[in-house]
Order: structure tokens, then sequence, then C-alpha cells
């Protein structure tokens, strides 16, 4: 058997097709997993546990069914569901991990994370990245009414596209959206690990690289927005490699 993980599935309603992927997917080779690993981004936009989207409430029963068959499923959030909270993952049956978490693979330690604090050239996107991190922030953001915080979302979603279009436009899109490699080795360095394992990025991909005289690897997850990704871990190395129907 193995341990799965996957991100960046950015589900909503609009991408029926891609949700229906994730249920497949839960459904048969999930249900054979040693665990499941959902690294962030799970959601295209997530305002509060109260939201009342069929599309969340059809990834709880999913990702629940999936817990009470045996396999633990773990959670680490991303820049698009950040305020997912404990209501939504008792539903859901998954444990939500702190960003970034050491896990122990058959035997190897491995940092994993979602991905969006290694991209430490990107400031503007920081910026906002610790201002929505704020407890009081959150707070305040969840003390408005629902159709509020929807809003709120569509608008933080526009200005991440003006954002990205802005940077498209100087040349600097692919460098700027992308780690640090200063940051990927210091990352390195602190925990002293020799595996990390991300997404966000949207850049699927294996990285060898020498940190600190170690040879590491940097398994970067695929985007669920035309076909989905999973990396496959087990005893004898890994997999990363798409889904489809």
């Amino acid at each position: 058997m193995a341990t799965l993980f996957i991100s960046d599935l950015h589900l909503d309603a609009e991408r029926p097709r891609i949700t229906e992927l994730f249920g497949h997917f839960i459904r048969t080779e999930a249900r054979h997993a040693d665990a499941l690993y959902i690294l962030g981004d799970l959601f295209e936009a997530w305002v509060g546990d109260d939201d009342p989207s069929d599309t969340g409430a059809f990834v709880a029963r999913e990702l629940h069914d999936l817990q009470a068959s045996g396999v633990p499923v773990f959670f680490i959030r991303g820049n698009r569901d950040f305020l997912l909270g404990d209501d939504f993952a008792r539903r859901a049956g998954m444990r939500i991990l702190a960003d970034p978490s050491v896990v122990m693979l058959y035997g190897e330690p491995t940092l994993i994370m979602h991905g969006d604090t290694l991209c430490t050239d990107d400031v503007a996107y920081q910026q906002f990245r610790a201002q929505t991190r704020n407890p009081a922030w959150q707070a305040q953001f969840l003390s408005q009414p629902l159709v509020a915080r929807i809003a709120f979302a569509q608008q933080a979603r526009a200005a991440s596209r003006a954002h990205q279009s802005g940077l498209k436009q100087q040349g600097t899109m692919e460098s700027i959206t992308d780690v640090s490699p200063e940051t990927v080795d210091s990352t390195f360095s602190r925990f002293g690990i020799e595996r990390i394992v991300h997404g966000h990025t949207h850049r699927p991909a294996v990285h060898e690289l020498m940190v600190d005289g170690r040879p590491c690897e940097r398994i970067v997850l695929g985007d669920w927005y035309d076909h989905g990704s999973v990396l496959r871990v087990t005893r004898k190395g890994f997999e990363l490699c798409g889904l489809s129907m």
C-alpha cells in the first residue's frame, strides 16, 4: 500500500468534472491507502465552516467515509482555504496539521507543507498572507455575514488575478510566483531533513539538490484544474503522476 498526497484541487461548483474525479479517487485508490494527506487548496475558496455549498458537503461526506473505512486523512491549510476550521474537519473526519509539519514516511522524516511560505520573492502576497493569518483578522472576518465574506473572497480572487497579470506584463511571473531557492535551502537546513513535499506553485516536478553537503529532494505536487495529480509514497520509493477519469 501507499501513502497518498494531493493538493491544489481548487474544488468549486463551476468545475463539477474535477469534483467528480476527486470523488472517484477517494472511492477507489484512496480506499487502499495507508493514509491520505491533502496539502492545501482543497477548495477554490473557503469563507468559513458555515458555508452551505453542495461541493463542501460532498467533500465532507467522501472524506468522512474514507476515514471511517480505516484510512486516516490529514489536511494542511492552503492560501485558498486557510479559514477551514475544526467544525468542517470533524464533519470530514480529517485531522488538521500545522504548516509545515514533519511526518515519518516508512522510516524517513519528510517535511510537508502547502508551499506558499517558500515563495518569499512575492512580497505583496507574503504581506497579504501575514495579514490574513492573524487570529484577530480571522475572528473579525468570520464574524461578518456569509454574504459579505463571499463578496470579499470574490474581490480577493480578482485582486490575485490582477496581481498575476501585472507580473506577466513585467515578465516576472515565473520567477516571482515560484519558490525562492534561498528559502528552500534554509528550510532544509532549519529542519535537518532531506525531503520536502509541497504544492501551491502548480509546477509538478521532482527537484534534486545539495544542501549543506547532503543530497535532498523537493517534490512538488500538481494542481487539479484540468486533471488530477497524486504522489504515491511506498517503502520502495515514490511516484508522482497524473489522474484522469
